[in-house]
């Protein structure tokens, strides 16, 4: 029997898909089910829609001004959606084009028709997937040549988190309205949640971590992180990572695929 163990810190929905898709990449990489490590979910932050009086209403109005929508999530896609309650190109009177930072983004807007209607939704995607990023949709931005100061962005969201592109975009002239659609609770430190973590070998877990907010959250639990390594998909992920004292840092590129070859390698050491 294994004595490692994977620890998966996305939100609850999001860590049951990625754990079931490394569970099964693990033993079709040929690690067998005795040698293979334990996968633990810890989903350090839970997304909480907002459920707001008159903000589908409040979004619906500034969709009709808007020349482009971005959306810095799968989260911020399903809340907006769930809140609009209506298909994306009767929204407005003009299709909208949208951006998106990664291939989860995608997946998402694929999952709900978006870019797949008879005439298409213009999506826009960081092309390189190193650069699934904020700085990596603003240089994809950059390529439409637009007029920044005759437009009107959009920028669904959660509370909180990065402002890099809301803010690059208004020095570039653009107006820039911010709407938060969810909001992140940090999971209790004394939830059930955290025994298994606590009876684990920190010399002998990998830990994938998805979000900056919850690496600075898991640095409040005071656990041996220093022994521990962590698997990063952006490198201000692993900065934080190094911040609160993980042992050994590694960066991939993003998506899951990259997550998974990654702990694949480690399992194999």
């Amino acid at each position: 029997m294994s004595s490692k163990t994977i620890v998966v810190t996305r939100p609850s929905g999001q860590s049951r898909q990625l754990s079931e898709a490394l569970q099964k990449s693990l033993l079709k990489s040929g690690i067998t089910k005795e040698l293979s490590p334990k996968i633990i979910s810890l989903p350090l932050l839970t997304i909480v829609p907002k459920n707001e009086d008159g903000l589908g209403n409040q979004m619906i109005q500034a969709l009709q001004s808007a020349d482009l929508a971005i959306f810095v999530s799968p989260n911020a896609i399903e809340c907006t959606l769930r809140l609009l309650e209506k298909s994306w190109q009767e929204l407005s009177n003009h299709v909208i084009p949208i951006g998106v930072m990664g291939g989860s983004s995608m997946a998402a807007l694929k999952n709900h028709g978006i870019g797949a209607e008879s005439t298409p939704t213009l999506i826009i995607l960081p092309q390189d997937k190193a650069h699934w990023d904020s700085e990596g949709l603003w240089f994809e931005l950059q390529k439409l040549q637009w007029n920044w100061p005759s437009k009107k962005v959009l920028i669904f969201k959660g509370e909180g988190g990065r402002d890099w592109l809301a803010e690059t975009l208004k020095n570039a002239g653009a107006q820039v309205e911010a709407i938060s659609v969810y909001q992140r609770v940090p999971l209790a430190l004394d939830n059930p949640a955290w025994h298994d973590i606590h009876e684990m070998d920190f010399a002998q877990s990998l830990w994938l971590l998805t979000s900056s907010e919850a690496v600075r959250y898991l640095g409040q639990a005071k656990l041996p992180l220093d022994l521990a390594t962590a698997i990063c998909p952006h490198h201000n992920i692993a900065d934080a990572a190094e911040r609160i004292g993980f042992g050994e840092v590694f960066t991939c590129e993003p998506g899951d695929d990259a997550l998974m070859a990654a702990s694949q390698a480690w399992a194999a050491i």
